[in-house]
């Protein structure tokens, strides 16, 4: 038999007490690293499935598209562009928009406006502010219309009418007023000039006599001359004949018509005649100076 190799002197010198003592050390140290390691996982694990519970990201915002207005534009003209811009949007997104010019129309012929009196408007002629306008492709007709009205509130808030209510006009003549100073001037300095012409026929009870009623009234477009069988229609928009206002505004005016409408010049102008650069007028208070300026270039003597 093989002998059995002697005990190391290490060995032979550890006690009993020692041997345990050492062996609760070691067992000490395993259960720390086991704890450490739990503790490790658990403040892992939160953040692991926060990770994995992330929403994804969110999708672009919708295309949006464009419709502008210009100021003197009328409720029939805007419907129109909405059918164009209706037609452009539905083209460019390969999808069918929901603005469209017949109900837009529809729409547009009676609302209410919640800051004119009364609220309820059978003819929105003179309430569909003129501005750019963005949309949508579920943007509705009638959506749009609300936006107008609410844009010309925002601006009609703005507008003093003290000085129109002493010279006993409502706020429906100053809007009717200022459609047609929109419809007849081209330079904004000439806005309050040509308010003040309306406001002062008005005070001697003379007609009128703008083209711009009568073309609306008749549906008489701009590049076509007004026949002599119209110029003698008994229409109430025609100011040749019929004096005061016509019944309703005849476009859409801005905010700077309106202001001159509220706000005319304070001069004694009874007479504008464009000029022959077709954007200024030629102003007077006399009746002859007024004639004698038609006859010289060339508009009848």
């Amino acid at each position: 038999m093989a002998e059995q190799a002697p005990l190391t002197s290490e060995r032979r010198r550890l006690s009993p007490a020692q041997i345990r003592r050492r062996r609760l050390v070691a067992l000490t140290a395993l259960v720390g690293a086991v704890v450490l390691v739990v503790v490790a996982v658990a403040v892992a694990l939160p953040h692991v499935r926060h990770e994995r519970a992330a929403p994804p990201p969110p999708p672009p915002p919708p295309k949006t598209f464009r419709v502008i207005f210009p100021e003197g534009f009328t409720r029939a003209q805007m419907a129109q562009r909405v059918q164009a811009v209706a037609k452009i949007a539905r083209s460019k997104r390969g999808k069918p928009v929901a603005l469209s010019s017949r109900v837009y129309l529809s729409a547009t012929s009676t609302a209410t406006v919640p800051c004119f009196a009364p609220r309820r408007r059978t003819n929105l002629e003179g309430f569909l502010f003129p501005a750019t306008y963005d949309f949508l492709a579920k943007t509705t007709s009638r959506q749009l219309v609300g936006a107008q009205l609410q844009a010309f509130c925002q601006n009609w808030r703005s507008v003093d009418l003290e000085y129109a209510k002493s010279k006993n006009l409502t706020p429906y003549d100053v809007l009717t007023i200022a459609s047609m100073v929109e419809k007849e001037a081209q330079v904004a300095a000439e806005r309050p000039l040509i308010a003040a012409v309306i406001y002062n026929r008005l005070h001697n009870r003379m007609p009128l006599g703008i083209d711009a009623t009568l073309r609306y009234g008749l549906h008489i477009a701009p590049t076509q001359s007004i026949l002599q069988s119209q110029l003698d229609s008994d229409s109430p928009y025609n100011t040749r004949k019929v004096p005061g206002l016509p019944p309703t505004p005849i476009a859409n005016p801005g905010l700077a018509s309106i202001r001159a409408a509220a706000h005319p010049a304070n001069v004694d102008y009874l007479y504008f005649v464009r000029k022959p650069d077709k954007i200024h007028h030629f102003f007077t208070a006399s009746d002859t100076a007024f004639a004698q300026y038609e006859c010289a270039h060339g508009y009848g003597c």
